[in-house]
């Protein structure tokens, strides 16, 4: 191994747990995260992506070339499997991310942080568009499970789906909040408060 702690990233998990499913190709491990709807966990949208993760997992000797494969009417492709290395980072990755909550940065908290900067009507219209997404969202995981798949093989959706609805919640009350007026701000408001509380 030529890195004495491999970097853990969501697509290096990803693309572990899929070789050690089976060994295999790039092409087939992002056809597979599409097709299980992983593609909403990682972003695989390139290709690119998952041959870049795959390399480094190589030189950190995670993984390794294991032959070669051919589908009809396509290239020979190089197929890659797990290496013991791997299967014990998989393991130590896992372990680490479980208990200890990531330390992640959204785009929504910061949008929310600066809501002084719109006005109170255009918020509250912004806001109830996410909503409609995140119905949206929330109502194509739960379309996507095949019917009878066991609870552990959806309970990254379930994870999901949860987060989402809470979000949703407390969305649905920031907007009642904003429609009725129990939150509002005008100029006076922020000038009175960035006199107080700004340096």
């Amino acid at each position: 191994m030529t890195s004495a702690s491999p970097r853990r990233s969501p697509l290096a998990m990803v693309l572990l747990a899929l070789l050690a499913e089976a060994p295999m190709h790039p092409y087939r491990m992002q056809r597979m995260i599409k097709e299980r709807g992983q593609d909403q966990l990682v972003n695989v949208a390139q290709r690119n992506s998952v041959y870049q993760a795959l390399d480094r997992l190589v030189r950190d000797g995670l993984a390794r070339p294991g032959g070669t494969a051919r589908e009809a009417g396509r290239p020979e492709r190089t197929v890659y499997e797990i290496t013991e290395e791997g299967t014990a980072a998989l393991r130590r990755w896992l372990t680490d991310a479980l208990p200890e909550p990531a330390r992640e940065f959204p785009e929504f908290p910061v949008a929310l942080a600066f809501l002084p900067i719109l006005e109170p009507d255009r918020v509250r219209e912004l806001l109830e568009r996410r909503a409609t997404a995140l119905d949206e969202k929330i109502a194509g995981i739960v379309a996507q499970a095949p019917p009878g798949l066991p609870r552990l093989f959806l309970i990254e959706d379930e994870y999901r789906t949860a987060m989402l609805r809470a979000e949703l919640a407390w969305l649905r009350a920031l907007i009642d909040d904003l429609a009725t007026g129990r939150l509002a701000w005008d100029e006076a408001l922020i000038s009175e408060t960035l006199a107080e509380f700004g340096e």
